[in-house]
């Protein structure tokens, strides 16, 4: 989370400020080193047991078909609030989307950066019907079910020819705790997600929400307070969907 961006180049400066121009929002991330996340969860005084538990399913091909051309089909089970999926695809130019895409309630446009980087992706949301995502996994239904008619269109014009919905293998879950609050100093919502994997690693990533039009101030706001709370960006950045991709494909016959 930095705020003039450090690290990048002036070209991709440049870039980044031409695709916050078209986006819909800006998410800010920052993964902590294994070794620092408990003290960075505690110093930023957010009580763990307010967190939510989600279960993340991620569908590819055995051979990550899907992530080398850039789409992310996921559905998701969330504690207390049901089920949801999302055909995301990234990365992409705003400016080059249909029209009618960007007029779909279902569908948003936004910018992920992080120390060093940022990538700009376009996804839309859906709510499966009944018998819901556990029920599907778990009874080998058609996986196109978990998704609406607008998302299997949208899956349909980007994904690999001739790889449709239910060729798919399920990659996971992955186990995610999810805490959101407003840190005492902050006056911001904050968002801190522990991803665990199987094997005993866990990615802890700390993320906030802004308009494009305030991600260089918000983002400056933002390192100054984990800075002072003892929290820096050390290491390169790790990403939570091409770890859980990469290791539960191994699995996969």
């Amino acid at each position: 989370m930095t705020a003039a961006a450090p690290g990048l180049s002036d070209s991709e400066v440049a870039e980044l400020l031409a695709l916050l121009g078209d986006a819909d929002s800006v998410e800010l991330k920052l993964s902590v080193p294994e070794r620092h996340q408990r003290s960075a969860v505690a110093a930023l005084g957010l009580d763990p047991l307010d967190a939510q538990v989600r279960l993340v399913h991620f569908f590819d091909t055995p051979d990550l078909a899907l992530e080398r051309a850039g789409v992310v089909v996921r559905a998701r089970r969330v504690q207390g609030k049901g089920d949801d999926s999302v055909v995301k695809l990234r990365p992409v130019v705003p400016a080059e989307l249909p029209a009618d895409l960007r007029r779909s309630p279902a569908f948003g446009v936004e910018v992920d950066a992080m120390p060093g980087g940022y990538v700009c992706s376009a996804s839309l949301k859906g709510l499966p019907k009944a018998p819901g995502v556990r029920e599907t996994v778990q009874s080998g239904r058609p996986l196109r079910k978990l998704f609406s008619k607008e998302q299997r269109a949208f899956y349909a014009a980007h994904a690999p020819e001739g790889i449709g919905l239910d060729d798919l293998s399920l990659l996971g879950p992955v186990f995610v705790l999810k805490l959101k609050g407003v840190p005492p100093g902050y006056g911001r919502k904050l968002v801190i997600e522990l991803w665990l994997y199987p094997d005993g690693s866990r990615i802890l990533e700390l993320s906030t929400k802004c308009a494009t039009s305030e991600a260089f101030q918000v983002a400056a706001e933002t390192r100054a307070f984990l800075v002072g709370r003892g929290v820096r960006p050390t290491g390169g950045q790790q990403t939570k969907t091409r770890k859980a991709l990469e290791f539960f494909s191994a699995y996969v016959d």
